[in-house]
């Protein structure tokens, strides 16, 4: 069963096709995560940066600690599943 104190944190942007097929793909999989739009958060936008050589990659997903830079699915269902995420 996964568990209920992991954090997924999605950054990304409302317009970017990448982060929409990564929430769909965590919707699909019944996770658990929190969205934030860098587009409308500048602090979060400089945390993306500080982790991608000064780039904004989308989506940039923190998965329990463990920054994922544009994953595809399934890269992080192997994160997700890592940190006991997904079962």
């Amino acid at each position: 069963m996964p568990s209920s104190t992991k954090q997924v944190v999605v950054y990304g942007a409302d317009w970017c096709g990448v982060t929409i097929s990564a929430r769909q793909h965590l919707d699909g999989l019944g996770v658990s995560y929190r969205y934030v739009d860098i587009e409308q958060h500048p602090e979060a936008a400089a945390w993306v940066r500080d982790h991608n050589d000064g780039m904004e990659l989308k989506p940039t997903i923190d998965v329990d600690g463990e920054v994922l830079r544009a994953p595809s699915h399934d890269a992080l269902e192997r994160a997700l599943q890592q940190h006991d995420v997904l079962s």
